[in-house]
């Protein structure tokens, strides 16, 4: 499987955001977070690390 987890970075560390997320969208209001069930989440957030072998997408507030 291709799908990674998205963690946001926060000052006690890595808070898990959404799990299994097969789309990553650039969107207004900062990234669009789609999961491989179709759950969509938006967040005001930027990528800071694409960790692929790990299945890690690294997010800090935008």
């Amino acid at each position: 499987m291709c799908e990674a987890n998205a963690y946001l970075l926060t000052t006690d560390g890595e808070e898990l955001i959404l799990e299994s997320v097969d789309r990553v969208v650039p969107h207004e209001d900062g990234l669009l977070l789609e999961d491989i069930f179709g759950r969509r989440k938006i967040i005001n957030a930027r990528i800071r690390e694409l960790a692929l072998v790990d299945h890690k997408i690294i997010l800090e507030r935008g």
